[in-house]
């Protein structure tokens, strides 16, 4: 796909998204559909003070938190309904969503870097989370797996694949899941990029992006999955090892989050560059891209010279796809803009 076709009619600021029963801040918060219904998996989950509910008149200091978290998303994007919740009274604040696992030697500040669930079976309630397990001391530690279920309303990680909760080492192999986990709606398939190994440590080769994929009724098999070794050389089962612009499927966009969109009949990935204030669009007519030029949607200012990073869509809000609605975090608060197309 040679150039971008998005023309944009018009941006509206829609505001901060809150959750209505709980209080906190929170970063990430991409999207996946399970069983008909729309969650948010967040990042770091800053608890607010006990009894505070509106996370603006939050007090300084720390209040408690967790490496991330599921939300129950609405038809209204700036209103989430928090799952998984504790006892903390008067405001009851959320639990682990990846949990840790002490026996593998993970702690409470164990972070589980994670994109969108991906269904794989729509009739049992179940999906995949991608994450990378992030120790802080030695780093990167791995990509992986997890078997998530719906039980009584509330995805719920059930088991972490791999011996350690892992499969993909980050000093061997691309970081599969950390940066994008997709659903593919046109195909039985889910992809997912990932950075490469801990060694690439330069801006430019380490914003490169790898792809891989397996048919959703197999993602919890590691034999089945695929490696994109390029264009040339297409998809292979061998793993790749072989770290090269010609590898790459990605470059340059950070944690982002890619959709179908039937207006335009191409995929589109909401991201927010490296380092950058704006969201950009791009579009690809192919999974393996290539992918066009970013147009610029959005710029914001950084809320207390904080972050600004992870686009997130909200394509469940317009099917037709003449608008999307998208997300970012803003130092730890996830702001919400829509988009109108020509």
């Amino acid at each position: 796909m040679g150039f971008n076709p998005i023309q944009i009619a018009s941006v509206e600021k829609l505001g901060f998204q809150v959750a209505i029963n709980s209080c906190s801040r929170r970063d990430l918060g991409f999207t996946g559909k399970i069983a008909g219904k729309w969650y948010a998996i967040y990042g770091d989950t800053l608890y607010c003070a006990p009894g505070i509910t509106v996370a603006a008149d939050n007090p300084p200091g720390f209040h408690g938190m967790v490496r991330n978290s599921v939300s129950l998303l609405t038809d209204d994007p700036l209103k989430v309904i928090d799952l998984n919740l504790n006892d903390d009274y008067p405001v009851p604040h959320q639990r682990q969503f990846v949990p840790f696992n002490s026996e593998w030697g993970e702690v409470n500040t164990t972070a589980f870097g994670g994109t969108s669930l991906c269904e794989t079976n729509a009739e049992t309630a179940m999906a995949a989370i991608y994450y990378m397990v992030n120790a802080y001391e030695p780093n990167l530690v791995g990509a992986g797996v997890g078997v998530v279920k719906v039980i009584d309303g509330t995805p719920t990680v059930v088991h972490r694949c791999g011996p350690k909760g892992y499969w993909w080492d980050a000093l061997l192999y691309a970081h599969y899941g950390d940066k994008i986990a997709y659903r593919d709606e046109r195909s039985e398939y889910i992809y997912i990029w990932g950075g490469p190994p801990n060694r690439y440590t330069g801006w430019l080769e380490g914003s490169y992006m790898y792809l891989a994929r397996v048919k959703a009724s197999e993602a919890f098999d590691l034999d089945k999955y695929e490696y994109y070794w390029g264009l040339q050389r297409g998809w292979k089962s061998e793993i790749l090892t072989t770290f090269t612009t010609e590898t790459a499927a990605m470059w340059g966009t950070g944690q982002g989050q890619i959709v179908w969109n039937a207006y335009y009949h191409c995929y589109l990935l909401v991201h927010l560059g490296i380092a950058s204030n704006t969201v950009f669009l791009r579009a690809a007519t192919s999974l393996e891209g290539p992918w066009t030029p970013d147009v610029e949607v959005y710029t914001t200012t950084p809320i207390d010279n904080g972050l600004v990073y992870a686009g997130v869509a909200h394509p469940y809000l317009d099917p037709s796809g003449k608008t999307l609605v998208m997300s970012f975090t803003n130092n730890n608060n996830i702001e919400v803009i829509k988009a109108s197309f020509l």
